[in-house]
């Protein structure tokens, strides 16, 4: 096999705790994780290797990202292939759909199709535990990536349990045109002195009943609370949202994404009308979980 291509789907936070701040700066947190139809489109060639030493060679059709050890593709081909002792070569090629810097896990997505893709073009034979394993070291969201679907995740992320996926309907999602640094939204987060946390365990068991109003109802993230205020923006488009039908609106991750569940896809595609008139978002979709 000398060529793989993998789809690497985005994802929404359908609810983010934050229960506190751990000694090692790192954040414990509390989420349910679901991929939605958005997704960036990666191929794997195999090439040669330089020296004995295997070279890889990363092409972005996105100005915006680099193409060396500062995008979390590279970097974790090149963990793989020293943890593996791959000598051969790879070239990688990215088409990149997912909103950067949106709180849609976009980077780390794009690291855990790499872990799918040169599994198989090389053949290694690695388990989804041992991806997961290895992929925590490039990012927190990376082994919910690798597993993909519907999870409730914990401690820094990488403690996963899946759960049943949320009853068909449709999305609407849309970015402004801004850009968020997680960083920044983490470093600005006062987790012991938040009033109101989402009933994620209610979360839970609404998806497990197959309750879409349970979902909705129960919708929320406390990074809202830092993010919303740099950035009020993120408001009107969650009301824009719920005005134009959306059960419920909420922003994904640290931001500053937005995304508003409908129960039909017309009336999903009449908000996105209303919202494309309005100009608050440079990206819109109509999308469905996956």
């Amino acid at each position: 096999m000398n060529q793989v291509t993998r789809k690497a789907y985005a994802k929404i936070n359908l609810g983010l705790d934050v229960l506190r701040r751990r000694p090692d700066g790192y954040h414990e947190v509390k989420m349910v994780m679901q991929t939605v139809g958005i997704f960036d489109t990666l191929t794997f060639r195999k090439g040669q290797g330089k020296e004995g030493l295997p070279d890889i060679s990363l092409s972005v059709d996105s100005k915006e990202l680099p193409c060396d050890k500062g995008n979390l593709i590279y970097r974790a081909a090149e963990l793989i292939m020293e943890t593996y002792g791959v000598k051969e070569g790879v070239d990688i090629t990215l088409k990149k759909n997912i909103p950067i810097a949106a709180g849609m896990a976009g980077g780390s997505s794009d690291a855990a199709a790499v872990f799918h893709g040169l599994n198989k073009l090389f053949g290694l034979s690695m388990s989804l535990q041992d991806m997961q394993k290895l992929g925590v070291k490039i990012g927190a969201d990376v082994p919910y990536c690798i597993m993909g679907g519907t999870a409730l995740s914990e401690g820094i992320g990488e403690i996963l349990t899946p759960v049943a996926a949320p009853p068909s309907a449709s999305l609407l999602i849309a970015k402004p045109d801004i850009n968020v640094s997680t960083k920044f939204v983490y470093e600005n987060l006062h987790a012991d002195t938040l009033k109101e946390h989402p009933d994620i365990d209610g979360m839970v068991k609404a998806l497990q009943e197959g309750s879409l109003e349970g979902i909705t109802g129960r919708m929320g993230n406390v990074l809202e609370t830092v993010t919303i205020k740099k950035y009020p923006v993120i408001r009107q488009i969650k009301d824009i949202m719920i005005a134009n039908g959306a059960e419920n609106a909420l922003m994904s991750g640290s931001g500053p994404t937005v995304f508003g569940i409908y129960t039909g896809k017309e009336r999903a595609g009449e908000a996105y009308k209303a919202m494309e008139k309005l100009g608050l978002a440079r990206q819109i979709y109509v999308t469905e979980f996956v």
